[in-house]
């Protein structure tokens, strides 16, 4: 079992900037980070893939050249780096690992909350 835990969310002022972490209990190749309001889907925000020795990261469009995904593979963490913050970030910001196509985990969440 692979338990995930999210930190670093909270209330911010536009323009701002808030750093996400995930820890894994293990070391984990794919990590993604979603975002869900309330009575929408959840959003994939961001991935970060390991292959071999080479980490591939991704990013919606929404968030790209704001948003930073990075990993520190001795902590098994991996971080979202959330800078010049919009309001329409306001989320609760999940981190999933994919360990194979039929398994899965996900994060309880964290709160981000972007209001002047």
């Amino acid at each position: 079992q692979v338990h995930l835990v999210e930190s670093g969310g909270g209330l911010v002022q536009p323009g701002g900037s808030l750093r996400l972490s995930c820890e894994a209990s293990g070391s984990i190749n794919s990590i993604d980070w979603y975002r869900q309001v309330p009575g929408k889907g959840r959003e994939l925000v961001a991935t970060i893939t390991r292959s071999g020795m080479t980490n591939y990261a991704n990013y919606a469009d929404s968030v790209k050249g704001r948003f930073t995904i990075s990993r520190n593979n001795d902590k098994n963490t991996v971080y979202l780096e959330m800078n010049s913050l919009k309001p329409e970030d306001t989320a609760v910001y999940y981190c999933h690992a994919r360990v194979s196509w039929s398994l899965d985990y996900w994060g309880h969440g964290t709160q981000v909350t972007v209001s002047s």
